[in-house]
């Protein structure tokens, strides 16, 4: 975690959610996350089962340079990501992880910066699987940003984190950390997910993403 909101949004939804998997929606007090609240989101699964924004904070639609409420999270990704960040959603709304995403964003003038994201389930109505919890924070903020939107953006890194497995400290798991150099892309429709060996270990091809099986046995 390399922004002080994300690991601050983090560190508060691991303290108020106690010895459950995740905290529920009611639980969160925006008082007590102010430092990281314009960098904060929250998603809920709409009506054609992809998740939108149900509350944005400002520094997000500064960046995409619109209201963000109501939009889709899903519709943000480049069609070659749809397939890695729909599984990271499942690990994260089903499984409980909290995921940790940086991407590279490009506005319609091909400037580009990068961010950080992080994606936590929450509790509504008994259930972790229509909201989610998450900030989105530039890792620079370059002079364009805010004035020229973020049109496409790419996954550059990924991995999930188990916090009931270990300490903090030691509780990053890798999922996707190998990401295929842009120069070794081929042309085409994206392949199917097909078992791999990355650095020993069996992991799955979603496009340019290797998806190493790890966390939780």
């Amino acid at each position: 975690m390399q922004k002080t909101s994300t690991r601050t949004l983090y560190e508060y939804w691991n303290t108020i959610r106690g010895a459950r998997s995740a905290p529920d929606r009611k639980d969160i007090d925006p008082t007590r996350i102010r430092e990281a609240l314009a960098n904060t989101f929250i998603l809920e699964l709409d009506e054609s089962e992809n998740f939108s924004f149900r509350l944005a904070g400002s520094h997000l639609c500064t960046a995409y340079c619109r209201e963000l409420k109501s939009r889709s999270f899903s519709a943000l990704w480049h069609d070659r990501d749809h397939d890695a960040m729909e599984t990271l959603m499942r690990a994260v709304t089903e499984d409980h992880a909290v995921a940790l995403v940086t991407f590279q964003g490009t506005t319609a003038l091909h400037t580009k910066v990068s961010f950080e994201t992080i994606l936590m389930p929450l509790r509504h109505n008994g259930s972790t699987h229509t909201r989610l919890l998450g900030a989105m924070t530039a890792l620079d903020e370059p002079y364009w940003l805010g004035v020229q939107p973020i049109m496409e953006q790419r996954i550059t890194g990924l991995r999930l984190i188990w916090p009931d497995d270990v300490a903090f400290e030691d509780s990053v798991r890798e999922v996707a950390a190998s990401v295929v150099n842009e120069s070794n892309f081929v042309s085409g429709p994206a392949p199917i997910a097909m078992p791999a060996m990355v650095y020993g270990r069996t992991a799955r091809r979603y496009a340019h993403l290797a998806v190493i099986d790890g966390g939780r046995q």
